[in-house]
């Protein structure tokens, strides 16, 4: 392969075919973590256990990304989505043989949990990072807006579906479902192939031996170089930082402020669900603003006023919280789809799966680091400081940068390396 994406009339089937495979996985995927989840609360009833499966789930995304980044750009990115899909297919068919045995143990669930987790750390950016090679940049905002939409309805459709199994069928029985969907994904993989992005020639010589602490390095350069895009790497490090919390602190919300019940919550998050699906969809069919770093600042707007409008609601008014949450859904596809369309068009192909999960590591780990401020916070100032702080600050800092030019036009910054700038194109 030369790297080059497909002729624009022939990159849809082979995509698609891929596309298609890994939704299913995807689905099969927050299935078995929804019941996974039921067991250890039904089992343990503690939120230690739950805290330390979060933790199993997100902690090897935020410590190996760099270095599983690194090594995707180095290897057939195929290949890797093959293997960790293959991983996932293991890792549910151990858990099948716990529960089908009896001998399923709390620490089992961890380990496997984490397994999925260092797999799903080598698939994320591999997928990504091959995307930009067969889909036409042009495209590339409506294929992130369909991801965001796929997300938005399994969000939705995996918890019931997953209860009403649950119901039907024993936990290593909803658990081979999973086995099933991951073979479904490795199936098109086997036939379709991948572009491998072309190394400069400087990586023929001694520096194609390099090190992965080179390599990640060179990934950190290339982001320090691009202005732009360090404003707009900064920007959602904030954002993480205060509104992921406020996400992981809204079952308080509903019971301590708006005294709720399970059902109360269940609608609120089923709007932020819908709200999910309906922003991809338009996202999909529109594709955005020809800069597309407008449509993001768009989408930090109307997803800082929605959270805004979350913790400004009267303690009466739950409807008005449910439906700013909806807001705040339909706008997150509309802030967080472009971005991978941005990084997947600037970012050489050669390098991308290394600087989508530095990136992606980046901003991870202030999810965590916001949790644990957030608790104490909350309970010493009430828990819609969160949501009055974090909306306020990602609509200020969202329609404060449609004035900063280094961000507008990081598209046209290719890494330190600017092309023409026009000034007239902001539409």
């Amino acid at each position: 392969m030369t790297g080059e994406p497909h002729p624009q009339h022939k990159w849809a089937a082979p995509f698609f075919a891929i596309w298609i495979g890994q939704a299913f996985s995807l689905f099969g995927s927050q299935l078995v973590q929804f019941v996974l989840v039921w067991w250890l609360t039904k089992t343990t009833g503690s939120a230690t256990a739950l805290a330390t499966a979060t933790l199993a789930v997100i902690l090897p995304g935020i410590l190996l990304g760099p270095f599983t980044g690194a090594l995707v750009d180095r290897w057939n990115r195929r290949i890797v989505m093959i293997v960790a899909d293959g991983l996932v297919a293991l890792a549910a068919a151990v858990l099948v043989a716990l529960f089908w045995a009896g001998a399923i143990r709390v620490w089992h669930i961890y380990l496997i949990m984490l397994a999925r987790s260092v797999g799903g750390a080598f698939h994320w950016p591999a997928m990504q990072a091959s995307t930009s090679l067969m889909v036409p940049e042009k495209h590339l905002s409506r294929v992130a807006g369909l991801n965001q939409m796929l997300n938005g309805v399994f969000n939705i459709v995996s918890p019931p579906l997953g209860a009403v199994l649950l119901g039907t069928l024993p936990f290593y029985g909803v658990i081979t479902i999973d086995i099933i969907t991951a073979a479904l994904a490795i199936l098109p993989l086997l036939f379709v192939q991948i572009p491998q992005p072309q190394r400069p020639p400087m990586d023929t010589t001694k520096a194609s031996r390099a090190s992965l602490w080179q390599d990640i390095r060179e990934s950190l350069d290339f982001i320090a170089s691009w202005s732009g895009g360090l404003a707009l790497l900064g920007i959602a490090t904030v954002n993480s930082f205060l509104l992921n919390p406020a996400f992981s602190l809204m079952p308080i919300l509903v019971v301590r402020y708006f005294k709720g019940t399970a059902m109360q919550l269940g609608w609120i998050e089923s709007a932020w669900g819908i709200g999910v699906v309906f922003g991809g969809l338009v996202l999909s069919v529109w594709g955005g603003f020809r800069r597309r770093i407008l449509t993001i600042l768009t989408g930090l707007v109307g997803v800082g006023l929605a959270v805004l409008f979350i913790g400004l609601a009267p303690a009466t008014a739950f409807l008005l919280a449910v439906a700013a949450m909806f807001v705040a859904g339909f706008m997150y596809p509309i802030a967080n789809g472009p971005v991978f369309a941005v990084l997947q068009s600037v970012v050489p192909p050669h390098m991308q799966g290394r600087v989508f999960m530095v990136v992606g590591s980046l901003v991870g780990a202030m999810s965590p680091l916001g949790m644990v401020i957030a608790g104490p916070v909350a309970d010493w100032l009430g828990v819609r400081i969160w949501y009055l702080v974090g909306g306020a600050v990602c609509a200020l800092m969202g329609a404060g940068a449609f004035f900063v030019p280094v961000i507008v036009h990081l598209e046209d910054d290719r890494g330190g390396r600017p092309s023409n700038v026009n000034s007239a194109s902001f539409k």
